[in-house]
């Protein structure tokens, strides 16, 4: 009964969908594109983040479902195409999911530990697109309009899996623990330093990724440190 009225949903939303784009629906939705709908998807994504640490299911649920209709204006652009529809993007999904997860849907080994899961994951993924994993950048796949803070963090994370966390990260360890309360408030001043002297702290952190990425871009990747042994 579940199944039945989660599908009689979709097909409502994609019909719903079909006929904003259609000659007799809606001027704005017809003239958009992906590239005008980028700004959208990360303003709804940022929406459902503000939503999910308010805590208000209503909330969530509502911001969640503005974000599914930027996915689905998009399988609608894309299927006028003839390139794909909505449910090439389900079934790309589904099969992504079950390919990085042998240890579930194989029950090939279901006793690694997390560490292990997280080798496996990447192995995958790196096999699923070896041209990109060709340019053997240490820091490739990282999408470089996230967040200053969050694509640094990112970075940082790559490099502690290949071997690389003590070239890019010797000059920031701390005197001392730090509290969450604490690093917010440390954030907090170098933000309110930069604007004193007129700098952008997102733009500042931004242009130094750029840097760090120009300094290891010819420093090849330790395979071994991402595989499982």
């Amino acid at each position: 009964m579940q199944t039945e009225k989660t599908c009689q949903a979709l097909l409502e939303l994609l019909d719903v969908m079909r006929t904003l784009r259609s000659p007799d629906g809606c001027p704005w939705d017809a003239e958009q594109t992906p590239l005008s709908l980028a700004p959208y998807i990360l303003e709804e994504a940022a929406e459902v983040v503000d939503a999910i640490e308010s805590g208000n299911p209503a909330a969530i649920m509502d911001e969640t479902g503005d974000l599914l209709l930027q996915v689905v204006f998009l399988a609608q652009i894309f299927s006028e195409q003839e390139a794909f529809d909505f449910a090439d993007v389900a079934n790309s999904i589904s099969r992504k999911l079950v390919r990085r997860h042998p240890h579930v849907f194989e029950q090939s080994n279901n006793a690694l530990s997390a560490a292990e899961l997280d080798r496996q994951w990447e192995t995958i993924k790196r096999s699923e697109n070896p041209e990109a994993d060709a340019s053997n950048h240490p820091f490739g796949h990282i999408p470089v309009n996230l967040p200053a803070l969050q694509r640094a963090r990112k970075i940082l994370d790559r490099a502690a899996k290949v071997d690389l966390l003590d070239r890019i990260d010797s000059d920031c360890q701390p005197s001392e623990p730090f509290t969450e309360a604490e690093f917010g408030q440390e954030l907090f001043k170098l933000t309110a330093q930069g604007r004193r002297y007129g700098l952008d702290a997102e733009q500042a952190l931004r242009q130094h990724i750029r840097r760090l990425l120009d300094d290891t871009r010819d420093v090849k990747r330790i395979d071994s440190a991402a595989d499982i042994s």
